[in-house]
């Protein structure tokens, strides 16, 4: 089993450069789709703190992808579901559609705990909790970026009075090159759970490390292959929330990704604090609503209503096409291993 551990951190690292490719768009699409920061500096950002974010609370929610959903992964199951992952993954970057990664995850894990425990044996209260985390994460992003862009308007409005019109814009700018680095360490708290969370238990006993030793250690292995996902594949996907969705202003985009690191970074850190379980959320939905939020100020019409529609559509056949090619292939790869 070593050669199929070794073969599934493999496939975990190639996930978390998948993560990289389709997910680096969340915490940078608005400072990008803004004008604010180039697409190399926004992405070599995203890399520092989302590691940083890895490092420091990646292990809140490590620990509900690993034994929450499921008493526990064994390293055929960790790799078949590691291996669907990263097909459904891989193709929809292919395809430049901002799907969520997290869906993915939790479909894989469903559909291992499915064949492996039986329906009584996954633990249906938390799922249920994290699946309604992630259907009001982005009605929380829309609220809350449509909230924030009044206050930011009236505080730069404010303060125009006071400073020339070029020392408010170079506010405007630091101010969201900053919420890019806030919403980057968000993405790495919660997301590198998507990549290396499947291998907790798996490295412990295989390792002999004690259990916060293996999220660490798996948490570097995944910063380091977000890192390069994000650096060698992530445009497409980053143009896509950036300019496709709606048309953003530094303002908006502002309001945009405040709201976006404001709630994937409760979501990772209240649920812990209150139940012991980070909740896996969608960091797409997230970024996306909070997007459309800023869009919907200028009316339905600032919002690409055929987008967003494609894109809620690869959302929902998400969860089930994962739990199906997971369960399959553990049943298959279970009949010669």
């Amino acid at each position: 089993m070593i050669i199929v551990y070794a073969i599934g951190l493999a496939l975990a690292f190639y996930v978390a450069w998948c993560l990289g490719a389709n997910d680096a768009a969340n915490p940078t699409d608005c400072a990008v789709g803004s004008g604010v920061i180039t697409l190399r500096r926004a992405v070599l950002l995203f890399a520092i703190f989302v590691a940083i974010g890895a490092l420091l609370q990646g292990f809140m929610v490590m620990k509900t992808i690993d034994r929450g959903i499921v008493p526990r992964i064994d390293v055929l199951g960790a790799f078949t579901t590691i291996l669907a992952v990263s097909i459904w993954v891989t193709f929809c970057t292919w395809k430049g559609m901002p799907i969520s990664t997290t869906h993915s995850i939790i479909g894989g894990v469903i559909g291992y705990g499915l064949l492996t425990y039986g329906v009584h044996g996954l633990e249906w209260g938390l799922i249920l909790m994290v699946l309604v985390s992630i259907a009001v994460t982005p009605i929380l992003s829309i609220a809350l970026a449509l909230g924030l862009y009044p206050v930011f308007k009236a505080f730069f409005g404010k303060i125009s009075g006071r400073l020339s019109a070029r020392s408010v814009e170079k506010l405007i700018k630091y101010m969201l090159i900053a919420a890019l680095c806030f919403s980057a360490y968000a993405f790495g708290a919660n997301d590198i759970a998507n990549a290396t969370g499947l291998f907790v238990t798996v490295t412990k006993e295989l390792g002999g490390v004690p259990d916060y030793s293996a999220m660490i250690l798996l948490a570097a292995l995944g910063s380091i292959g977000i890192a390069f996902g994000g650096l060698t594949w992530g445009r497409r996907v980053i143009l896509t929330g950036a300019r496709r969705v709606t048309r953003l202003t530094p303002l908006t985009g502002l309001s945009a990704e405040f709201s976006n690191a404001i709630v994937i970074f409760l979501f990772t850190t209240i649920p812990f604090i209150l139940f012991g379980w980070g909740f896996p959320v969608s960091t797409t939905y997230s970024s996306i609503g909070a997007i459309i939020g800023v869009g919907l100020i200028r009316g339905m019409g600032g919002v690409d209503r055929a987008i967003v529609t494609k894109i809620a559509a690869s959302w929902i056949l998400t969860i089930p096409l994962v739990a199906l090619m997971s369960a399959a292939l553990y049943g298959l790869v279970s009949i010669f291993l």
